[in-house]
């Protein structure tokens, strides 16, 4: 339905996918992969992308509200803060219908989620039938901040890479197709829209001092997201690992990954169930 326009060379899904004995390290966040198009034709090239987005969202919902096709897809948006997280959700995602998306943010867990296993406050946020489900962070926190700033033994966060492949096999299994974006910005960019939440006071509300005091734990974040791609990348939820220093080719790049995989789930629209023809004689008669 959506070909991929010219200004790919790659398919963001083949491009950006991460591989075996990939550093995190020598990730060049300022890269294009794949694309070879200049950021001043990127808002033109976006909202044709929104729109061909949007109707395979919308043809995604149909099926679910109407056929009872129980397939769903999620989004899973992860990265540390100026990463442009909150961007892709903006930019992106809200093209499409909200009737049909699911949104979730996952911060700090409260009382109630702490009681629980990890992974029980992530079920409860799971799209339904033919929902576009968005994950702003995941279960990926605990395999993330909880390994970096020691709030578990590492006797209890080391065995939760296999549980997580095997929670996702269990979702893929169901129907639901994951999308995972792994999204690095470097120090200096991340320094630069720091400084820019500070200087305009639309932005104060974004800005979190606790920030940068996460930004002097990055050598230990590093080692974090190496040992996360390396054990959660697999054939069933691969990763995509998103450079971000530029915001404009990171929306472009997740919209052709959502692009691609709504595309590959072949839908169309769903057959009416009622005689088309009787009901336009009614309405004529009316």
């Amino acid at each position: 339905m959506s070909a991929l326009p010219e200004l790919w060379t790659h398919q963001p899904r083949s491009v950006l996918a991460f591989r075996p004995g990939r550093r995190v390290a020598d990730i060049d966040t300022n890269a294009t992969p794949g694309f070879r198009g200049e950021k001043a034709g990127a808002p033109e090239l976006q909202a044709e992308r929104n729109a061909a987005f949007a109707e395979l969202q919308e043809m995604l919902y149909a099926n679910g509200k109407a056929a009872g096709d129980h397939r769903s897809v999620l989004l899973v948006l992860q990265g540390m803060d100026t990463a442009g997280k909150g961007g892709i959700v903006e930019h992106v995602v809200g093209a499409g219908s909200p009737m049909g998306i699911r949104y979730r943010a996952f911060g700090v867990p409260t009382a109630e989620e702490r009681s629980h296993h990890y992974l029980w406050r992530i079920r409860n946020a799971l799209p339904p039938a033919g929902l576009l489900g968005v994950f702003d962070r995941s279960h990926y926190e605990d395999v993330l901040v909880v390994r970096v700033h020691n709030l578990v033994e590492p006797a209890v966060w080391a065995p939760r890479y296999d549980e997580i492949n095997a929670f996702e096999k269990e979702l893929v299994d169901a129907g639901t197709t994951i999308v995972k974006v792994a999204m690095f910005v470097s120090l200096d960019e991340q320094k630069k829209r720091l400084a820019e939440r500070l200087e305009r006071p639309d932005k104060h509300w974004k800005y979190n001092p606790g920030d940068l005091d996460e930004r002097q734990l990055w050598p230990q974040y590093q080692q974090a997201y190496q040992d996360l791609l390396d054990k959660t990348s697999t054939e069933h939820a691969p990763w995509h690992v998103l450079p971000c220093d530029r915001k404009w080719y990171a929306r472009l790049a997740v919209t052709e990954l959502l692009i691609e995989a709504l595309t590959a789930m072949r839908l169309s629209w769903p057959p009416a169930d009622f005689d088309v023809e009787a009901e336009r004689a009614r309405l004529r008669a009316l």
